[in-house]
């Protein structure tokens, strides 16, 4: 598959020759929900040492309600994702989007005044579903608006606003917290009887509502996919957006090119379809893509900071600010993803991220194999996290979202999203079980050694898809033996 060749043709055309702004309006909306997603994600870490004292999670005994409480959202997601596939393909991307708002503010509301547990995980697994519809749903969106010669840096942008949502989730959290700090070493009665344990883990998650409020608004107001429109059999409508995207000769071009792909497309997509065989190879390539961006290791940095950062000899205060660092360091350099992705190609950033992550486990095992400290291991940290938010962080949801027929590009999205939450909760639940049994050092060159085998395979199957339409990658993927 990697041997795919360019062709000429619309791909080529000038960024003059496309309404722009017309598309990165359209593209910050979609993108919203990855803003949301990623302050979703986040946003309890900073809530959990007041939000566990006011419903008594706190104690040994409790420790399995406490990590409930810290993962149910993870149930919601794989929900969210298994569901999107069919509702996608029937409704359309605009719904789902629309939903997906929906489902954010609902949840950010309700999870701020639930009184009692059964209440907050409820809410929790709401805002779960919510990102995982997002996470399937806004890169379809943006890849099948998006000129191709772009598509790459628009898809990109919803990675983007999931690094600024993060970043978002920890500021608030850090902001609020600050307005009546309590001691970290306070008992959890302490804690319970303050203005954050009673009233301060409420507003980090209703501050939620503001941005799932603004996104529910514009996405009611952005066009449904031209593509799904035909795909619906909407011609004229979906034929004005082209218009209105890439101008008449761009809008005839894209409607033939997309309805020689759309055979049987009225008929609804069957999950059976997707281990035909030619299909086959092309879902189990993505479904590799998708786990390999969570068996890569990244998130455990970010899920397990406090712990790696006091393994390397930091204070409270010190992990506290460090955190903060990852994500800004995190968000710089996925605008680096965005300058590059159409210019150096898909292919090359992701075997850059195997690469580099692989090297940089190394080094990072090393350090606390032979006890360094501090700022080296600070330092060492912070290489991985900009590796892997400038290639496979971004440049996975681009290939997701292109590599896939038009016909069946929900259904097999919904497929590789869910198998990605549940490469994330895998990830999860084993790295201290890992971490115990091989120590900080083995366990990082544990996550090399997969590295490695995600740089042989992305070698070996991954193509290049930059400045090719949909349907060109399309039509070349099948084709390919």
């Amino acid at each position: 598959m990697s041997n795919i060749k360019s062709k000429q043709g619309n791909s080529l055309a000038s960024e003059n020759s496309f309404n722009t702004a017309y598309i990165y309006r359209i593209s910050l909306v979609a993108a919203l929900g990855g803003l949301l997603f990623g302050y979703d994600w986040v946003v309890i870490g900073g809530a959990k040492p007041f939000y566990e004292p006011f419903f008594d999670l706190t104690g040994e005994d409790r420790a399995w309600l406490s990590g409930w409480a810290m993962s149910s959202a993870l149930a919601g997601c794989l929900a969210g994702a298994l569901l999107s596939g069919a509702l996608t393909d029937s409704l359309g991307r605009k719904k789902m989007l629309i939903s997906a708002a929906v489902l954010f503010t609902t949840s950010a509301i309700w999870t701020a005044l639930s009184e009692n547990f059964s209440s907050f995980i409820l809410a929790r697994i709401l805002g779960g579903i919510g990102i995982g519809l997002a996470s399937n749903v806004s890169p379809i969106y943006i890849a099948e608006v998006s000129p191709s010669l772009m598509r790459g840096k628009f898809v990109s942008m919803n990675q983007l606003t999931i690094v600024i949502g993060v970043l978002a989730a920890q500021l608030v959290n850090l902001l609020i917290y600050n307005i009546a700090p309590v001691d970290r070493d306070a008992t959890a009665e302490v804690i319970l009887d303050s203005w954050s344990g009673q009233v301060g883990w409420r507003w980090m998650f209703a501050a939620e509502a503001v941005p799932a409020g603004l996104f529910f608004l514009l996405a009611l107001v952005i066009p449904e996919s031209p593509r799904w429109l035909l795909q619906k059999s909407r011609n004229q409508q979906a034929e004005g957006i082209l218009r209105r995207i890439g101008g008449t000769d761009y809008a005839v071009t894209e409607f033939e090119e997309i309805k020689g792909t759309l055979t049987r497309s009225s008929e609804r997509v069957q999950w059976r379809e997707l281990i035909e065989p030619k299909l086959l190879k092309i879902v189990a390539l993505g479904i590799f893509i998708a786990m390999f961006q969570q068996w890569c290791g990244i998130n455990v940095i970010f899920n397990y900071a406090q712990e790696i950062f006091y393994a390397a000899g930091y204070d409270v205060s010190g992990m506290m600010f460090n955190v903060v660092i990852t994500g800004i360091v995190n968000l710089a350099f996925t605008f680096v993803a965005i300058k590059t992705v159409d210019r150096w190609g898909r292919r090359p950033l992701m075997l850059l991220g195997a690469g580099g992550l692989m090297v940089t486990y190394a080094i990072l095992g090393a350090c606390y194999y032979y006890e360094f400290k501090g700022a080296v291991v600070l330092f060492i940290v912070l290489t991985a996290i900009a590796c892997y938010a400038m290639t496979l962080a971004p440049i996975t949801w681009v290939l997701l979202s292109e590599i896939f027929p038009n016909r069946i590009r929900g259904a097999a999205m919904s497929l590789c999203v869910s198998a990605l939450w549940i490469a994330c909760f895998a990830l999860t639940v084993t790295f201290k079980p890992i971490n115990v049994a091989l120590g900080a050092s083995g366990t990082f060159w544990l996550y090399g050694g997969v590295c490695l085998i995600g740089f042989i395979v992305l070698y070996r199957y991954v193509p290049e898809t930059k400045n090719k339409s949909l349907e060109e990658i399309e039509r070349e993927l099948m084709s390919s033996r």
